[in-house]
């Protein structure tokens, strides 16, 4: 239950420290006096969306707190926000997460607001209605986990299958590429080995003249170096020296015998030189077709080409093992759907008939109502259904969609109803109605007061309402009023004791100066609640 909110510089209100008692408390006050702005300063605490603009004119900072006690433990949830937009989120003086903060305030209070009851149109609400009443919480994590699988494989297999349309597509293109590259029976370091062989023999008779060159004064006939070498012995002066000498000429040999050997094999061979040449034509076509800068490229990218080509093969086989995992996929959803379905089927006669008994109440006395569950086109989060909470406010008339019939009093109080039945099989500690009294009056009032106060006996409920006959239920009231300043105006809350609730009702019986008959009239309509509360 919400035990302690406080408040500082949120819109009127420049501080406010208010005490909740548990049961059944009315909170009053004239229209415009700040009602809403409480209700605003609550909801950021537990998570709305900030707004610079709801902070105090003239100052930098607004902070709410709010302390509940939840199964014995006290939570302390403070919310601070400053000009420059920045808002930060406690729990127990701990930093949290919005995401964590709204989590946290779902469990622990729920404000129906009067635009709330456009929920009744909305099938989603109602199947909220019909499963919180149905107490099908292992049926629908039952029926989410094997949806969500459902999804998933259906998800695989529909991407899947545009992959292999999308290779399929492309297929030939892939197979043209592939078979240019395989064609070309290209190897590492060809393109290099290419041009040394291109240059060779395109400079063969200047090759063959260096050569000869190098022969001749290594080993020609006339004073060459070899010989020159051949004939040095300086053994008795220089061992070392000699031995460099000896191996000089070995060397200077091998590389005549070598160069005899490449001149043997140089010769000019224009056929060679245009088979060389149009190779590496068709390797530079290849490099620009294929964008690659080396051979080595092209044959990663024909290694690529092959991958993709055979990928084709496998989609078929892929494809039918999805399609089986989807199968079994949906037939698992669907038996889930089945027996989420059964839970919603059984319970709806007994909301019928549970709405029916307290629309009576209050004041709609030939009110008949019907749940309908009907199969939904296709599956989706919740289930397999579609939830249609049917109305009749008078004898004669056919069932029709709520939304779509009931006045704005008439949905007032079925929200109402609905909102009292959920109470008795949730765990929520705290339920704030904002006018749930809206197009009601008289009699009718006095019996959503008694409502609303049953629901208190096992909760803390909070109504924020205009009539005295609600107020009168109050096991506990409070006054919403404006207050001015000598520099502005300022929302305050007060808690009322027997005398000043008793003067507070009789005021919103009679105007702001109460006569004797209404303060007599709220005396009596106090004792009444007073009586039927006891009773």
């Amino acid at each position: 239950m919400l035990q302690h909110l406080t408040i500082h510089n949120y819109a009127l209100i420049a501080n406010l420290d208010l005490s909740l008692a548990d049961g059944f408390t009315v909170l009053t006050g004239e229209t415009g006096a700040g009602k809403s702005i409480l209700l605003g300063a609550l909801a950021l605490v537990m998570g709305a969306k900030a707004d610079t603009r709801t902070i105090t004119e003239g100052e930098d900072k607004c902070v709410i707190e709010a302390t509940f006690l939840d199964k014995g433990e006290e939570i302390l949830i403070r919310r601070e926000l400053n000009r420059s937009g920045r808002s930060r989120s406690f729990v127990n003086d701990e930093v949290v997460s919005m995401a964590e903060l709204k989590a946290l305030s779902a469990r622990l209070i729920d404000i129906h607001s009067q635009h709330q009851n456009l929920l009744l149109a909305d099938s989603g609400f109602q199947i909220e209605v019909v499963d919180a009443i149905a107490k099908n919480s292992k049926e629908r994590a039952d029926y989410t986990e094997a949806y969500e699988w459902y999804i998933a494989a259906a998800a695989a297999l529909n991407d899947l299958q545009r992959q292999a349309s999308q290779v399929q597509r492309d297929a030939d293109y892939i197979q043209f590429q592939l078979n240019q590259l395989v064609e070309a029976n290209l190897h590492e370091g060809e393109q290099e080995e290419l041009e040394q062989e291109e240059y060779t023999l395109s400079h063969a008779e200047e090759i063959r003249a260096q050569l000869a060159q190098i022969i001749e004064v290594l080993n020609g006939d006339n004073s060459s170096v070899l010989q020159a070498l051949k004939t040095i012995h300086i053994n008795n002066i220089s061992q070392q020296l000699q031995q460099r000498i000896d191996s000089t000429y070995i060397e200077l040999k091998d590389i005549a015998e070598e160069s005899e050997s490449i001149l043997d094999n140089t010769q000019t061979n224009t056929e060679r030189l245009s088979i060389v040449q149009e190779r590496l034509m068709l390797i530079q076509t290849l490099l620009r077709k294929f964008n690659c800068r080396t051979v080595n490229e092209l044959l990663d990218e024909q290694a690529r080409l092959d991958k993709q080509s055979q990928v084709l093969e496998h989609f078929d086989e892929e494809i039918e093992r999805l399609t089986a995992e989807k199968q079994v996929a949906h037939d698992k959803m669907a038996k889930a759907a089945d027996l989420l379905t059964k839970t919603r089927q059984v319970v709806c006669q007994p909301i019928a008939e549970r709405l029916i008994a307290d629309l009576s109440q209050l004041g709609i006395n030939h009110a008949n109502m019907q749940v309908d569950v009907t199969p939904a086109e296709d599956y989706s989060p919740t289930g397999h259904d579609i939830v249609d909470f049917l109305f009749a406010a008078n004898l004669g008339q056919s069932l029709q969609r709520v939304a779509d019939v009931a006045s704005g009093g008439e949905v007032a109080r079925i929200m109402l109803s609905i909102k009292a039945l959920t109470a008795d099989t949730s765990a929520l500690p705290t339920i704030i109605f904002d006018e749930i009294d809206t197009g009601v009056s008289g009699s009718v009032a006095t019996r959503m007061g008694d409502i609303l106060r049953r629901m208190g006996a096992n909760r803390q409920v909070i109504a924020i309402t205009h009539l005295p006959q609600i107020a009168a239920y109050g096991e506990a009231h409070a006054k919403v009023y404006k207050q001015d300043t000598d520099t502005r105006t300022e929302t305050h809350i007060s808690t009322l004791d027997a005398d000043q609730r008793i003067t507070e009702i009789a005021t919103m019986l009679s105007g702001n100066t109460p006569t004797e008959s209404a303060i007599q009239n709220a005396k009596d309509l106090i004792n009444n609640a007073t009586v039927s509360r006891k009773a």
